[in-house]
């Protein structure tokens, strides 16, 4: 529903008004810098509160919030951006050597880890795990990981890959998830992990794109 020109008048008001002074004008205030009656105040009130523009506790009080700023700040809250790296290099911390490939803003109340970052994929070989040539994988640094965890490692100190990690004897298996592909196996120091995958982003970026980390 459209706003007439005196209610976006108001609601405009109202928000300067909020900006300036970090509360609303009291109804005596409204009125006479308006130039209108106490009574055409609270009609304007009640109009913007029916189109869900702003709240109030009960009687028209200084309690009033503009629900576009609550809705404003609510999404900040829920979002944080993580960089993309276009290559991992060996040790820690896992961003120090570096080259940025962008950012991307996922929502914090699902990815709450600590310096989250994430990865690149080029390939096929997770498909069957949800992982697709092209998309961008969150990981959780890490220089471990349990069997069976999806992870992103370094392999001789310069091919990253994303594969499923197992604890095999004396050896670690980087298992795909697509049958075209083989197991590979790797003693103890030609790996090192370097994140665990605990998401996944579908990116519609073009696939040749660089930086993209083989999986």
């Amino acid at each position: 529903m459209e706003l007439t020109e005196k209610q976006e008048y108001f609601f405009t008001y109202l928000k300067k008004k909020i900006a300036a002074d970090g509360r609303a004008p009291s109804l005596r205030q409204a009125a006479h810098d308006m130039g209108v009656s106490h009574t055409a105040v609270a009609q304007m009130i009640q109009q913007l509160e029916k189109r869900g523009l702003l709240e109030r506790a009960g009687h028209y009080s200084r309690t009033i919030q503009l629900t576009t700023e609550k809705n404003e700040v609510s999404k900040k809250l829920r979002a944080r951006e993580l960089p993309v790296v276009g290559q991992i290099t060996a040790g820690l911390p896992m961003y120090a050597q570096q080259e940025w490939d962008g950012s991307v803003v996922v929502d914090a109340s699902r990815f709450r880890g600590d310096n989250l970052f994430c990865l690149r994929i080029k390939g096929d070989s997770m498909k069957d795990a949800g992982i697709l040539d092209g998309d961008l994988v969150i990981c959780e640094p890490r220089q471990y990981a349990e069997s069976g965890e999806i992870v992103a490692a370094l392999i001789n100190g310069e091919e990253a890959t994303v594969k499923r990690f197992f604890l095999v004897d004396d050896q670690i298996e980087m298992q795909p998830e697509n049958d075209a592909y083989t197991v590979m196996r790797y003693q103890f120091g030609e790996l090192l992990v370097q994140g665990k995958v605990v998401g996944v982003i579908r990116d519609t970026m073009e696939n040749s794109r660089p930086g993209k980390q083989k999986a």
